[in-house]
């Protein structure tokens, strides 16, 4: 008797020695014209024909995971799986096979991003034609591999509102969020690995004004914000040859150049940090970035180290941090979920000007020392002070 892992296997071995493209359409008609396929119904057919698509093309038995709006992340040790919904890991069940298949898996999920996995290079970091990150590493590097770890993203960020039902961003503090938009001024988005920081600033940027041009510059394309006018430039690696990388210092120089209202990078890793900071002293208000940080007053250090990567001393650097970024947002991840924990100036201190982080509101403290210098920057830049800042609660 022929069981439908059985028909599934023969579909796949039929595309792969035929090697014509395994659409939805030739997959269902594939499967009705094997032997036991006409006899199947037509959820049948469309469940065995969705599963072995999912095979060919797709991230096979973890593309229901891919799928589910709630995930964030599947990674995969060896034959265990595990999946964040936004509340930490957990461990699922999920048939990936044994070592051999989670090796065809990755190799083919990078030869569709146009990107090489094999013995002599494997490792790989690329992005799927949906935009979900893909990382993966093969044995022997991979101790007790393959290791594959997939990150999706939504296909529609998330409005302020929602992040404010989700109870990411307290209610009384959203108006302060959209204060920072409206007023230009320059910040970062500051957290850990997995903390919300692209969803909270993929929000942000859906609030800049639709006259103005966002000019986005990524490592790799995740930024997807609400905006009729968004453009995105995205670092290129070398090639097999180790030749042709483009990196994100030469990609902000370009940006500077197409007219940028808005000059967002997505995430300050490396020496383009002098150039981002350069830009936004040069009359680019209003620019963006997200930055690895365990707290807020790991900033300023940070940033020195990013800083001594470009050739820019200590004093010179903290005297551009000073000119050019005024707020961080700091996110943080919890057991209740993802939550904007703090909102902090930049501010100069001592005979030095050395930058050091205040506090102008922590989540369960409310208001800081900061939040007079906050609303004395929405005034001077003529944006309603929002009533938090006032002491209207916000905790």
């Amino acid at each position: 008797m022929t069981t439908q892992a059985d028909l599934a296997g023969r579909v796949r071995r039929r595309f792969a020695a035929e090697g014509v493209d395994a659409t939805r359409a030739a997959v269902v008609s594939a499967v009705r014209e094997e032997p036991g396929g006409a006899v199947l119904g037509d959820s049948a057919v469309l469940r065995l024909a969705t599963r072995v698509h999912s095979d060919l093309v797709g991230a096979g038995p973890l593309a229901p995971f891919l799928a589910d709006p709630r995930v964030t992340d599947v990674l995969v040790n060896g034959r265990d799986v595990w999946i964040d919904r936004g509340a930490g890991l957990e461990r699922v069940s999920s048939v990936v096979g044994g070592a051999d298949e989670v090796r065809r898996l990755a190799q083919r999920l990078a030869a569709g991003c146009g990107r090489r996995l094999d013995d002599a290079c494997p490792y790989v970091d690329a992005r799927l034609p949906d935009g979900t990150r893909l990382h993966a590493v093969l044995p022997p590097v991979a101790t007790t591999g393959p290791y594959l770890s997939l990150r999706t993203f939504r296909q529609r960020p998330f409005r302020l509102d929602e992040l404010v039902d989700q109870g990411t961003v307290p209610r009384a503090v959203a108006p302060l969020l959209a204060g920072i938009v409206a007023a230009r001024l320059a910040y970062l988005v500051t957290g850990g690995t997995g903390s919300g920081k692209t969803t909270l600033l993929n929000t942000l940027l859906g609030l800049v004004p639709a006259t103005e041009r966002v000019v986005v510059v990524e490592d790799a394309s995740e930024l997807r914000p609400v905006h009729p006018h968004v453009v995105t430039l995205q670092a290129r690696t070398s090639n097999v040859e180790g030749a042709g990388s483009i990196g994100l210092s030469d990609l902000v120089r370009q940006a500077l150049r197409m007219r940028p209202d808005r000059l967002v990078v997505g995430e300050c890793r490396g020496a383009e940090v002098v150039d981002l900071l350069g830009a936004l002293n040069t009359g680019h208000e209003g620019g963006a970035g997200t930055l690895h940080a365990n707290s807020p007053g790991d900033v300023p250090a940070r940033l020195e180290a990013l800083g001594l990567l470009g050739g820019l001393p200590r004093a010179a650097l903290h005297a551009q941090v000073a000119a050019a970024l005024q707020v961080i947002l700091h996110v943080r991840r919890t057991a209740r979920g993802r939550t904007l924990d703090e909102i902090c100036l930049l501010t100069p201190t001592g005979a030095e000007r050395l930058v050091t982080v205040v506090p102008a509101w922590r989540r369960g403290y409310g208001l800081g020392p900061a939040a007079p210098a906050l609303a004395r920057l929405f005034a001077g830049r003529s944006v309603p002070v929002p009533s938090v800042l006032a002491g209207g609660g916000g905790r």
